[in-house]
C-alpha cells in the first residue's frame, strides 16, 4: 500500500495532506523518513509525529452544516466564533470540504473521508456549486452578460460563472452556479464591477442540497 493512502485511512487527513506531511518530515517508517510514493507493507512501523499509526480505519463521518453568517470556518477563530462552537466535540475530528468566508452562510460538509473531499474539490471532477447571492443594487444587463459570457478578469485570472433570476424577478437577487472555488471569488467579481454582495448563501454542493435544513444545525450523511 502507498504511505500516503496509509495515512489517510488511518488518521483521516487524506491524500494530499499526507503527502504534505510527508515532505516536511513528519512521517517515519522503521525510524526512517518517509517517502514520496513509498509502499509499505503489514510489518512496516508507521509513525506521525512520533505517534505509531495501525492498519485500523478511523471510522468515516460526513455531515452537513448549515453555516450561520458571523462563524469561521477555522479551528483558531482568533476572536471569531467557529464553526465547532456549532458541533458536539465527537464532530471536532471532521474537516471541512472547502471554505465558507465569515460573511456567507449555507451549506458546509465536514468529513473524515479523504476520498470524499478529493472527489468534491478537484478540479477534474467538476462539480457544480449553487448560491443565492443578494447585491446591493441591481445587476445590469451588460454586466450580467460579462459575467455569464465572457468573465470579469481577476487579479489571480478571469472569473465566470452561470446567472439565473431567483422567482422574485428582483435584480438584485441571482443565483451563481459555479464550478470553481477560488478565494472569495463570487465577491471579487462582483466588486470588479462597481457591486457589493451583501447576501452569499450556498445551497448545493455536487449531489448535496440544504433543502430545509435549518440554519446552525447539522444533519450527519454517513
Amino acid at each position: 500500500m502507498r504511505i500516503n493512502k496509509f495515512i489517510a485511512q488511518t488518521t483521516g487527513i487524506g491524500r494530499r495532506a499526507a503527502d504534505k506531511a510527508i515532505a516536511a518530515g513528519h512521517v517515519q517508517v522503521n525510524g526512517i523518513l518517509a517517502q514520496a510514493g513509498q509502499d509499505i507493507t503489514g510489518t512496516d512501523s508507521v509513525t506521525f509525529d512520533g505517534s505509531a499509526l495501525t492498519s485500523r480505519r478511523v471510522a468515516v463521518q460526513t455531515i452537513m452544516l448549515n453555516k450561520p453568517v458571523g462563524y469561521v470556518v477555522s479551528r483558531n477563530g482568533q476572536g471569531s466564533k467557529t464553526i465547532y462552537d456549532i458541533l458536539p466535540q465527537e464532530y471536532h475530528v471532521l474537516k471541512p470540504i472547502g471554505r465558507l468566508d465569515k460573511d456567507s452562510s449555507g451549506l458546509l460538509l465536514l468529513t473524515t473521508d479523504g476520498q470524499l473531499a478529493f472527489n468534491l474539490t478537484h478540479p477534474s471532477k467538476q462539480k457544480h456549486k449553487i448560491y443565492e447571492v443578494t447585491l446591493d443594487k441591481p445587476l445590469q444587463p451588460l454586466h450580467r452578460q460579462m459575467i455569464s459570457d465572457y468573465g470579469v478578469q481577476l487579479e489571480d485570472g478571469p472569473s465566470r460563472f452561470e446567472l439565473g433570476r431567483l422567482r422574485d424577478h428582483d435584480d438584485r437577487n441571482w443565483t451563481v452556479t459555479m464550478q470553481e472555488g477560488r478565494n472569495r471569488q463570487i465577491r471579487r467579481t462582483f466588486a470588479a464591477l462597481g457591486y457589493t454582495v451583501k447576501k452569499l448563501h450556498r445551497t448545493h454542493f455536487g449531489p448535496y442540497s440544504l433543502d430545509t435544513l435549518p440554519q446552525g444545525t447539522y444533519e450527519a450523511l454517513g
